[in-house]
């Protein structure tokens, strides 16, 4: 895993959605072009530090960013915009990313197992920099290199299951 930077596209498309988010209250969690088969996605992705993104928050903010993506034309090429939520499961995969989720709960994957076996754990991200990324299981803390890691997501959430039953 290598963190990822802004390409000049997707700074020119963040430099123009931030303002836009700023005004509802938004985070821009990150923004990404990519190319799938012979099409190409302007993906903007979401958050709100207290609350889920709603589907009128994407409307809130797609509106005014078409427009301005419309007139002044910074893509050459069509494309498809997507506005939507971060996820609550997210990928972490930039350093911006690390930063705003110190102290999270975190699974991280490995490309191969440790020498303990171990493919994927769980536990508190104590931080990251551009080589290692540290963890706290249960007591323990270990940095992991990031060239032997897949992926870095928050954990799952638990939704709860109380789910009343006649």
């Amino acid at each position: 895993m290598k963190l990822k930077k802004f390409g000049n596209t997707e700074a020119r498309i963040y430099d123009l959605v931030k303002p836009i988010a700023d005004e509802y209250g938004l985070i821009v969690w990150d923004v990404r072009f990519e190319k799938e088969g012979a099409c190409w996605y302007l993906r903007v992705m979401l958050d709100r530090m207290d609350e889920a993104v709603t589907i009128q928050d994407c409307e809130n903010v797609t509106r005014p960013l078409n427009k301005l993506l419309d007139e002044t034309d910074p893509i050459a090429q069509s494309y498809t915009l997507e506005v939507g939520s971060a996820g609550v499961e997210r990928e972490l995969l930039r350093e911006t990313h690390f930063d705003a989720c110190e102290g999270c709960e975190v699974r991280v994957r490995f490309i191969r197992p440790l020498e303990s076996g171990v493919r994927e754990l769980s536990g508190t991200l104590i931080s990251c920099d551009k080589e290692t990324v540290t963890v706290a299981v249960e007591e323990e803390t270990a940095q992991y290199p990031l060239s032997g890691i897949a992926f870095v997501r928050l954990a799952d959430f638990d939704f709860g299951t109380d789910v009343e039953t006649d």
